[in-house]
């Protein structure tokens, strides 16, 4: 008859739980992994299985009581840590929305919009098509291996102890999110400049033609000349979103170095 005890059973949990709530977190706020459309199930699953291939690498865990208020605590610490890593991966695919955004409406295409279930909200078709790119780029890459490389070595870069997490790598988070509109507006600068020189001059036709009806030829010369500027810049594409994932990777690795206290 096989027989625990109480501090075999505990270590046993906390091998297995803390590291499948970073997992978790990560799942619950990285791209692709997070999609609403992925099932629950499906989430919690890849969760576990990747727990269970982690946690033996791991060293020793704190011995802490898991019900404990300091086991509450590192399970805290355990989510932020992987919503950080997810959040830090995030902010390319929300620059990439934003960047499809603003050409859609440069073009007039701001009309074209239907409900995201992802975002929970309105969203241009553009911003769609652009997100959609990305993610076959980040398949295409490997990054969706990358970034369970990036979670895996966390534990060895921010392992699982009961000290506190530093205040500067949520800064560096937040420092980040705040580049989406700069990353946005740099994916979208040759064809708003474009635009805008097809608006100059149709503002110069305008005044010397005053009697052209620039509402009926002004939307499909901007439309049709944007859409010309985004075929020619498709292929420019995915070497941009390789140096975004690349850029986002690394943020994601000084993020865990700057959590440590």
């Amino acid at each position: 008859m096989l027989s625990f005890t109480d501090a075999q059973l505990n270590g046993w949990l906390t091998a297995f739980i803390w590291p499948l709530v970073r997992i978790l977190g990560l799942i619950m706020a990285a791209p692709l992994f997070g999609h609403r459309s992925i099932p629950t199930r499906v989430k919690i699953g890849l969760g576990i299985f990747i727990a269970l291939i982690v946690g033996p690498t791991l060293p020793p865990m704190p011995d802490v009581t898991l019900g404990s208020w300091h086991g509450l605590h590192i399970l805290i610490q355990q989510l932020l840590i992987g919503l950080a890593i997810g959040f830090t991966v995030r902010v390319i695919f929300a620059a990439v929305e934003m960047a499809g955004e603003i050409i859609g409406l440069q073009m007039g295409l701001g009309f074209a919009s239907f409900y995201d279930p992802q975002s929970a909200g309105q969203t241009l078709v553009l911003a769609r098509f652009f997100n959609l790119l990305a993610v076959l780029v980040f398949l295409a890459t490997n990054a969706h291996l990358l970034l369970l490389g990036v979670l895996a070595e966390s534990f060895r870069t921010l392992p699982i102890g009961t000290g506190p997490l530093a205040a500067a790598g949520f800064h560096n988070v937040a420092a980040f999110g705040s580049t989406v509109f700069a990353l946005g507006l740099q994916i979208a600068l040759p064809v708003i400049a474009i635009l805008l020189m097809t608006n100059l001059a149709l503002g110069i036709l305008t005044r010397s033609a005053p009697q052209l009806n620039i509402f009926a030829i002004g939307f499909p010369i901007t439309l049709g000349v944007g859409l010309i500027v985004l075929d020619f810049s498709m292929p420019y594409f995915a070497p941009q979103m390789e140096g975004l994932i690349r850029q986002a990777m690394t943020a994601a690795d000084a993020t865990l170095r700057a959590l440590r206290p």
